[in-house]
């Protein structure tokens, strides 16, 4: 194969890879019954006009499985750190004692968890679509270096190897999102 198609392959195969560890971080947000630090990762705090990730504010710990505690390393951002919480709307209400912010998370509901299951389901096809969209490029990528003198069978070849590289990545995120809605609906 050509040096060109072998830095395309290459490509497809990183951003591949991208589009994976993207769907594990954004899964890793979505709240499985367990206390989890990374879900409070898209809760931004308003420190001094700027807004700012609650981990660069505030030490997050997990006090059990159902809590979390934040300690502030200022005392005056107990209040933002609490309304950025709210303004998240995550499904649970913080309790401020003037020290430390604890988060309990009330148990799901079987309801509450096929609901997460869907969005799981849903941030999978995301991912899938993604992963897709990348095979696309690649195969038309192929088919340029084609005009460009890429013979016809190494051309095949590496079509076949981007498809390959496709359905082990879509199997992946299978996998990933089955044992995801295992971890949601055990109870």
């Amino acid at each position: 194969m050509s040096e060109d198609l072998n830095k395309l392959i290459e490509q497809t195969t990183d951003l591949m890879k991208k589009a994976i560890s993207h769907l594990e971080s954004e899964l890793g947000k979505i709240r499985a019954g367990r206390a989890n630090p990374m879900m409070l990762d898209s809760c931004m705090v308003d420190y001094y006009g700027n807004p700012t990730p609650i981990s660069q504010v505030a030490n997050i710990s997990v006090a059990d499985a159902r809590t979390l505690t934040l300690q502030p390393w200022e005392k005056n951002m107990l209040g933002p750190i609490e309304r950025s919480i709210m303004a998240a709307n995550l499904g649970v209400t913080p309790q401020n004692d003037g020290i430390i912010i604890r988060l309990y998370l009330p148990p799901l509901t079987e309801e509450r968890r096929r609901e997460i299951v869907k969005r799981v389901g849903g941030e999978g096809e995301f991912g899938k679509v993604a992963v897709r969209n990348i095979r696309r490029d690649a195969i038309e990528g192929v088919k340029k270096l084609k005009k460009d003198g890429l013979s016809e069978d190494a051309a095949k070849d590496g079509e076949a190897e981007i498809q390959d590289l496709t359905n082990k990545n879509i199997a992946l995120i299978e996998k990933t999102l089955e044992s995801k809605e295992k971890e949601i609906m055990s109870v």
